[in-house]
């Protein structure tokens, strides 16, 4: 079942108001979470989940750690969601352990080179003609 729009702009309003600025888009069919750049948790299914870092073991301790989409546990399910001061400072904690993101690469502009061969009784001196063409 995937996640309502309803429900992850509930979650990212819980976030924002407790001070911390979220972004979120389509991610797999359903939601990730950003903030400063930072992927750091995913809405699936209805369900808050955040990476697992320490201050997630401390903040979390009786969370186990799950998979909420197939694979290896990485992410723990957090269930209190009406707590503001507790989200943020989970999320806030959460993002400074994570690494920076990379800088993503700049694509250079490929030109290729066309070749155009032409009827020598139309262009009898110019029987090939090349030149660039941008991809």
């Amino acid at each position: 079942m995937a996640s309502t729009i309803d429900y992850v702009e509930f979650v990212v309003s819980q976030l924002q108001e407790a001070g911390v600025t979220v972004t979120y888009r389509k991610l797999f069919g359903e939601y990730g979470l950003w903030s400063g750049g930072k992927f750091f948790g995913t809405v699936e299914d209805n369900q808050f989940y955040v990476k697992i870092t320490r201050a997630g073991q401390e903040l979390l301790p009786g969370a186990a750690p799950v998979a909420p989409h197939g694979g290896e546990p990485g992410m723990y399910l957090v269930e209190e969601l009406e707590d503001k001061e507790f989200l943020g400072e989970l999320v806030e904690r959460t993002c400074l352990e994570l690494p920076e993101p990379r800088p993503k690469k700049v694509r250079k502009k490929e030109t290729k080179k066309i070749l155009i061969k032409t009827p020598v009784n139309l262009l009898p001196h110019f029987p090939v003609l090349y030149y660039n063409r941008e991809a």
